[in-house]
């Protein structure tokens, strides 16, 4: 997903670089496509990082109900 999205920035600042407008607009147009990936990675990251907190929360309450089940009853 990331070699699309850094792909995709190139590409579009490649197209900027050499479109006829001036330094100035150009740049312009470069600050706000980065901000706007920058926005785009950042949600994508704390979602990916929220599924894994998830799993891990899953899979931790897993492992404590499968202790608990096998541990004798008088050390519950």
């Amino acid at each position: 997903m990331f070699g699309f999205v850094f792909g995709a920035a190139v590409g579009v600042a490649a197209g900027l670089l050499f479109a006829p407008t001036s330094g100035k607009e150009t740049r312009q147009k470069l600050n706000e496509m980065g901000k706007e990936y920058s926005d785009d990675l950042g949600k994508q990251f704390n979602e990916k990082f929220d599924e894994l907190k998830g799993y891990i929360k899953e899979k931790t309450d897993d492992a404590k109900e499968r202790v608990k089940k096998a541990m004798p009853e008088e050390n519950k």
